[in-house]
């Protein structure tokens, strides 16, 4: 990874273009050659740029998980997007989502046949402009139903007026130690077993859509049609903990400069400080994560606290304690989460800047 230019002044969020080009390759074409289509799930980066070139490397849409997301993207030229949230239309989200059909392929998500029926109610006749996934948990246990709840969901999504294009699941309990390889399995049964009945009641459902970066590229021989990773394209300290990515494969990262430092003794820690603390990097901290955030030019370091400008780093005895004024790179814990915090980001390219990226999406939660 380059290393901080020298004209870019600290805290900045940086990605670096080569990792990020390479990071996006390697899904599209590992995702390829296995049969499956790749719907990227935006809502990591929220930057129009880097939608571009995910859909210039072949992946057939986009994720998003808010209409005000899809607004963006969609204002940018995305033509086909999917809202993966259980939406519950208001008479105003109503009219937005009539609005982004009228310019792009628009489907959504629904776990309730209350929420299609209402969804109908608002859209009228125009309901026929969009397509619905009914969610299908398969063990996350956050929203989603069963998969013989499902044809309740997608009667009523039918009777409502809306096509019903497939199921969606999200396997975001592969988020821990030792449980992507079980979750893709765990996945491929809800899926089958959901889209199954569903043809059995007659509904013509052609995309089973699932993934999460823990998983992507451990699917293989399954039934999902599409698969939805985002943090993929840049790598967080989550997914080096789960080894879904090395050092080399993270893309953003946050430069800091080292402003107080201490050699410590006795019970006293061996600590730096750093100039991005949790309005930089985000809180996110798993129970299994070793640290909130880690140092790209130190695997051993690890930020064991936050304030909200302040990242204390606990440092490897045997390995020199960085100078003050030294600027270093940490990578946060949750990358989505770090970009929301920032209105752009800084491009670079073998130690200089290159452009600056506009975080369009940024604060787009409706």
């Amino acid at each position: 990874m380059s290393l901080i230019p020298q004209d870019i002044d600290t805290p900045a969020t940086l990605i670096d273009r080569e990792v990020l080009e390479r990071n996006i390759a390697r899904m599209a074409t590992t995702l390829g050659g296995k049969g499956l289509a790749l719907r990227p799930h935006v809502k990591t980066h929220k930057i129009p740029q880097i939608a571009a070139l995910q859909l210039e490397a072949g992946a057939i849409g986009l994720t998003v998980a808010t209409i005000g997301e899809a607004e963006v993207f969609a204002e940018h030229g995305a033509a086909d997007i999917f809202v993966a949230y259980p939406l519950w239309l208001s008479p105003g989200k109503a009219e937005r989502l009539r609005t982004l059909s009228r310019s792009a392929r628009i489907s959504f998500g629904t776990d309730s046949a209350e929420a299609v029926r209402e969804a109908g109610r608002l859209l009228g006749d125009d309901a026929g402009r969009l397509s619905v996934l009914v969610e299908i948990d398969s063990g996350h246990h956050r929203s989603g139903v069963t998969p013989e709840e499902a044809v309740l969901v997608a009667d009523a999504a039918r009777d409502a007026g809306f096509p019903v294009a497939g199921v969606f699941t999200f396997p975001g309990h592969s988020y821990a130690p030792g449980m992507p390889g079980a979750v893709v399995d765990q996945e491929g049964v809800a899926l089958q077993r959901a889209a199954t009945l569903l043809r059995e009641a007659g509904h013509d459902v052609a995309v089973l859509s699932g993934g999460s970066t823990p998983t992507a590229l451990l699917t293989g021989g399954s039934v999902a049609t599409e698969l939805r990773p985002g943090v993929y394209v840049f790598g967080d300290a989550q997914q080096l903990e789960l080894g879904r990515c090395t050092l080399e494969d993270v893309a953003l990262s946050v430069a800091s400069t080292v402003v107080s430092r201490h050699e410590g003794s006795g019970e006293v820690p061996r600590r730096i400080v750093l100039d991005a603390g949790s309005k930089m990097l985000g809180g996110d901290r798993p129970a299994w994560a070793t640290g909130f955030a880690r140092v790209l030019e130190e695997d051993g370091a690890r930020v064991t606290a936050l304030s909200e400008h302040h990242a204390t780093v606990i440092w490897p005895e045997d390995s020199p304690l960085p100078a003050l004024g030294e600027r270093l790179r940490l990578i946060p814990n949750h990358v989505c989460v770090a970009v929301n915090l920032v209105d752009e980001v800084t491009v670079v390219s073998d130690g200089a800047v290159v452009d600056t990226w506009a975080v369009a999406a940024r604060g787009r939660n409706s």
